[in-house]
């Protein structure tokens, strides 16, 4: 019988879980720092090191490996290194191996949006292009007007239920678990627009316990399963290609930020907006009124002026 092989040899497999089972984060995050982790033993394995007698420069040469030879975004880079970080940490809290990744820093991302937003049109173009006559297009309808609406994550979506809807006084609220949030502690205002076709779409499932997901899946194989985060991105994507809109820019994520931007052309103040967007600094949302403000005041429309047409 083959022996099982070991994915972070020589790092025995009970450390690493031992590792994982002590960190206070998401299993999405686990997964990752698993992921980094792994990707990093590989990398020393193959560079022929010497486990025992690792330094710092180990961990700087595996982050330019994954930024160059590799050629991986600064955020996948980042969660890899935080991966390697944790278990570091964790080695020399609770083992016999040095802290060889203290201090070594994350590869800087680009500045400005990774997303685009949708227009208004565009928006009502994703909308009108879902056919609301069964059960599955009235639940991305309402989906993907939730999210437009509120500006949700994805996580968000995925973690809501059917008894998060509620009221505080007269207005309807969706109750969330945010991202890094240990409960259902905030929530968004559910509009009338909003409302109004998660109860058409609830209403077409039929009998529903609180504690079932808000948006559930219809596939033959798991139906009234809860979606998962890769389900949100298909479905957005199939409504975006639909609408004529193919560009790797326009992802679930999209909506969010389109959210977010038509609150502040709308007239909210970044205080407003981030109250919508739950961002835990007002800087955040400080970004997309500069962004708009930029395009509105930008010093090229004054060059254009004394310039003239050509």
């Amino acid at each position: 019988m083959t022996e099982a092989v070991n994915p972070f040899h020589p790092i025995d497999e009970e450390v690493v879980s031992s590792w994982l089972s002590r960190l206070d984060v998401s299993e999405r995050t686990k997964d990752l720092y698993r992921l980094g982790f792994r990707t990093f033993c590989e990398f020393v394995c193959a560079t022929g090191a010497d486990f025992d007698n690792l330094e710092q420069l180990a961990v700087i040469d595996f982050k330019y490996h994954l930024k160059l030879e590799r050629s991986l975004t600064p955020a996948t880079v980042n969660a890899y290194l935080a991966g390697v970080r944790s278990f570091y940490a964790y080695a020399e809290q609770y083992g016999d191996l040095k802290n060889i990744a203290r201090g070594v820093r994350g590869d800087k991302e680009k500045r400005g949006f990774k997303k685009n937003a949708l227009t208004v049109e565009e928006v009502h173009d994703v909308l009108n292009e879902i056919d609301r006559s069964t059960e599955a297009g009235l639940r991305d309808y309402a989906l993907i007007n939730l999210m437009v609406r509120c500006g949700l994550r994805d996580v968000e979506v995925v973690r809501a239920n059917v008894g998060d809807i509620t009221k505080k006084g007269k207005t309807h609220v969706l109750m969330l678990h945010g991202k890094g949030r240990t409960g259902k502690d905030d929530y968004v205002v559910l509009t009338p627009s909003a409302h109004k076709h998660i109860e058409l779409y609830l209403a077409e499932r039929g009998e529903l316990s609180k504690d079932d997901p808000l948006f559930a899946s219809v596939a033959n194989r798991n139906p009234g399963a809860r979606l998962t985060t890769r389900s949100v991105s298909r479905i957005v994507k199939t409504a975006f290609g639909r609408a004529g809109i193919v560009d790797e820019k326009y992802t679930a994520h999209s909506l969010r930020h389109t959210a977010i931007t038509l609150a502040l052309l709308g007239g909210a103040t970044d205080r407003e907006a981030q109250q919508m967007a739950r961002h835990a600094d007002v800087s955040t949302t400080a970004l997309y009124s500069h962004d708009l403000d930029r395009l509105k005041s930008a010093a090229e429309w004054k060059v254009d002026d004394m310039l003239g047409d050509d």
